[in-house]
């Protein structure tokens, strides 16, 4: 995943970008898939165990992305932070149902930051500890928010400091964990993850 955004001064026709331009940021990361690994030679980070997309109720034109002469605009609408918490739950109940998850806080969190309103509402709908999006919110702070190559930046910072605290998984000792991401539609993505022994 690489995100570039450049920067160009706001014109008549589309000043809502500056917005679009503010938020992001530029972050680059890349991920191999496989199945099967080489114990001894290949060393997995995490285990995908299913994923799904959902697009949001009442979420057409949230955020727009178009690629234009002037580059790359986007339209952002207020609610975006509230459309995405009050909708979190049902996505994160369809996906864990089936292995019979329903506490949030008893797995590990990758959740795209967006930015801070989306975090903080993600908190409070789902009572989420602080400590659960630590490394997202490491990463907003330390990178701001690079679109979709911020999940892989999560990824790593998790397992980064999962190693350093002496956590027995990836995914901060835990076994199970949600890589939650969102983007134009309104569209979300829900994947569940297996964390390995670090």
């Amino acid at each position: 995943m690489v995100t570039v955004n450049e920067f160009r001064g706001p014109n008549d026709t589309h000043l809502d970008s500056l917005v679009g331009q503010a938020l992001f940021g530029d972050g680059a990361g890349a991920v191999i898939v496989g199945s099967d690994p080489v114990i001894g030679i290949e060393k997995p980070l995490f285990e995908i165990v299913s994923a799904a997309q959902t697009i949001l109720p009442d979420s057409d034109g949230a955020i727009d992305g178009h690629l234009r002469e002037v580059g790359l605009t986007f339209h952002l609408l207020k609610d975006v932070p509230g459309l995405i918490s009050k909708n979190i739950r049902k996505s994160l109940v369809e996906a864990f149902k089936p292995l019979g998850i329903s506490d949030w806080n008893s797995i590990f969190w990758i959740a795209h930051p967006g930015g801070p309103a989306i975090l903080d509402q993600v908190e409070t709908e789902l009572s989420l500890k602080p400590e659960k999006l630590k490394s997202t919110r490491q990463v907003l702070r330390d990178y701001g928010n690079m679109s979709s190559a911020c999940v892989l930046f999560i990824l790593d910072e998790m397992r980064k400091a999962s190693a350093k605290d002496g956590h027995r998984t990836t995914g901060e000792g835990l076994d199970w964990g949600v890589l939650f991401g969102f983007g134009p539609g309104l569209t979300v993505e829900t994947v569940v993850l297996h964390s390995v022994p670090t």
